[in-house]
């Protein structure tokens, strides 16, 4: 797919169609995202997920809200662009800071390219499987 590893705050993203619906699936083990399009790979990501004590929690979620830009009622008014929400307790997707390692307050930092790639290719519902 390209580099074999990434570095802090950087992605590879192809130019390719791919066939189906697109879904995410990042890995904190790795501080990973993947973007599928159906079975295509198109896009791959650091993140930087929950530190200790505020994990990011695992498991299957539909994206249930998109803002391009929103802040933060929880954490300050801190900016997270690109937001999409994934559960009911404010863990979302967004841009933001990528120290290479687990630095968030359960949310999934993304790079702000990146973040604003995949705001674009994604819908309500798009599944994001988060795993350990």
């Amino acid at each position: 797919f390209g580099e074999p590893s990434l570095k802090p705050g950087r992605y590879l993203w192809r130019n390719v169609a791919g066939n189906g619906e697109p879904r995410v699936v990042v890995s904190l083990g790795d501080q990973l995202a993947f973007l599928y399009k159906g079975s295509t790979l198109i896009a791959v990501s650091t993140i930087s997920s929950g530190k200790p004590g505020k994990d990011t929690p695992t498991g299957v979620f539909p994206i249930l809200e998109k803002k391009r830009m929103y802040r933060s009622v929880k954490y300050d008014n801190a900016p997270m662009p690109f937001m999409q929400r994934i559960d009911r307790f404010g863990v979302a997707l967004h841009g933001g800071q990528l120290p290479g390692y687990p630095a968030s307050h359960g949310c999934i930092r993304l790079p702000g390219e990146f973040a604003a790639k995949l705001f674009k290719v994604t819908e309500l519902g798009t599944p994001v499987l988060v795993g350990a």
